[in-house]
């Protein structure tokens, strides 16, 4: 009884999905990468101006992203030697206890994973900080460097990553076969040295690897622990901050031929000696043919080669001459046409109008005659006409209410006596 076959719409639904999920996936990696080669001065793929291969050229001049780089090698050889040694005592320190204990203290080993970054950056700076108070070391000493503190920041979350990967090797191995070397006479180290290190062997090199790499892009702590350095994922961090370029394309570009044909050959490397394992051919002939990763990879190597061989001979000053003068054309054509300025033409007297009757009175009634005009004379005060109000001349405006003294300069008012006579 033969089992039946998916419908074709169903294959095709399936391989939609997976068209689109790379797509998703590598599409960005790969416009990033294209506009890597293209000399518009903003990464972009459209419209193309010219190849060209100057922005790894300029990667290269960066200065300060070069000595960033410097410093996170440094920083990632150091954590890679701290956090593997670390790792490793905490598994076999967890294979060892009690199984009582065991899950508490894997909680407690792998916390460190679940804590923010910045939390761990501020942390590693304040714990160091008054640790070197307390030994009376002056500022400027190795617990104020900003190298050795960002390999210890590091250190404090990526040692939990290997820890997770040499417990995933030793939950495989026998311990029965050190009971048995130790029954034969070898010692403890004989034993780890002989029998456990060469099993763990592949768990220390994918451990050093995931720890070189976690503290290659590390951000997050080291942007506290850094102090006056800088690394190569601050700097490019602080660079994209500025104003985006096509160097980050060509960064992009490398890192990601370098991963390519890393994971190309690990998975030869690792095909070739299972196939070792079960007897197969060791030639070289054997392992390019029967291993599609290594032709892969070697293509890739290749394409390097011939890239970095035409980008040593191609010259792009013509291409980029021409593109400028068409944007210079495409300016001048939207640019809009300015008029031509206007001959200056005499102008006619102007004709008296109704306020200039008197010639010596201004267009505004002469209000400022007061002397705010420069080199004017200072107005006289017009006399002011008789208040026709006032019938009585010894009276005032208001019908002398203020007549009893009140007004200044005024004599105060005989008092009436019209009571005094009644009585």
């Amino acid at each position: 009884m033969t089992g039946r076959r998916s419908p074709r719409w169903s294959q095709w639904v399936i391989g939609a999905y997976l068209l689109l999920f790379f797509a998703y996936l590598f599409g960005p990696l790969l416009i990033m990468a294209v506009t890597a080669f293209n000399s518009s001065s903003f990464p972009r793929v459209s419209p193309w101006e010219c190849l060209t291969f100057e922005w790894f050229v300029r990667l290269v001049e960066d200065q300060r992203l070069m000595q960033g780089l410097r410093n996170s090698l440094i920083i990632a050889f150091g954590v890679v030697v701290l956090s593997v040694a670390i790792g490793l005592a905490g598994a076999l320190f967890l294979t060892q206890i009690a199984a009582r204990s065991r899950a508490g203290t894997y909680t407690v080993f792998i916390s460190p994973i679940l804590m923010p970054g910045v939390v761990l950056g501020i942390a590693t700076v304040l714990f160091w900080d008054r640790v070197a108070g307390s030994i009376g070391m002056a500022y400027g000493g190795l617990f104020y460097d900003g190298i050795f503190l960002t390999v210890l920041g590091q250190s404090c979350f990526i040692a939990s990553y290997c820890l997770l990967v040499f417990l995933a090797r030793l939950q495989r191995f026998d311990s029965q076969l050190i009971d048995a070397a130790l029954d034969l006479g070898a010692t403890n180290t004989q034993a780890f040295r002989r029998i456990l290190l060469p099993f763990l062997k592949p768990a220390i090199g994918g451990a050093a690897v995931i720890a070189f790499l976690a503290s290659f892009e590390n951000y997050n702590t080291t942007v506290f622990t850094i102090s006056f350095y800088n690394t190569f994922t601050v700097e490019v961090a602080q660079k994209v901050r500025l104003g985006i370029d096509p160097t980050i394309s060509a960064l992009a570009v490398i890192v990601i031929a370098i991963s390519l044909v890393a994971a190309l050959a690990n998975e030869a490397g690792q095909s070739h000696q299972q196939r070792r394992l079960e007897g197969h051919g060791r030639g070289f002939v054997a392992f390019f043919t029967r291993n599609p990763a290594a032709v892969l990879a070697a293509l890739a190597v290749g394409v390097i080669v011939v890239v970095l061989a035409f980008a040593v001979q191609h010259d792009p000053a013509a291409c980029k001459a021409r593109a400028l003068e068409q944007r210079l054309e495409r300016q001048q054509q939207y640019q809009p046409a300015t008029p031509a300025p206007a001959a200056p033409t005499q102008s006619a007297p102007a004709a008296p109008g109704a306020r200039d009757l008197n010639p010596g009175q201004g267009s505004f009634g002469d209000v400022f005659r007061g002397g705010l005009a420069p080199g004017s004379a200072p107005a006289t005060e017009p006399t002011p006409a008789p208040d026709t109000r006032s019938l009585n001349p010894g009276q005032g405006m208001f019908g002398d209410v203020f007549g009893g003294g009140l007004a200044p300069g005024t004599t105060p008012a005989p008092e009436s006596h019209e009571g005094d006579s009644e009585e």
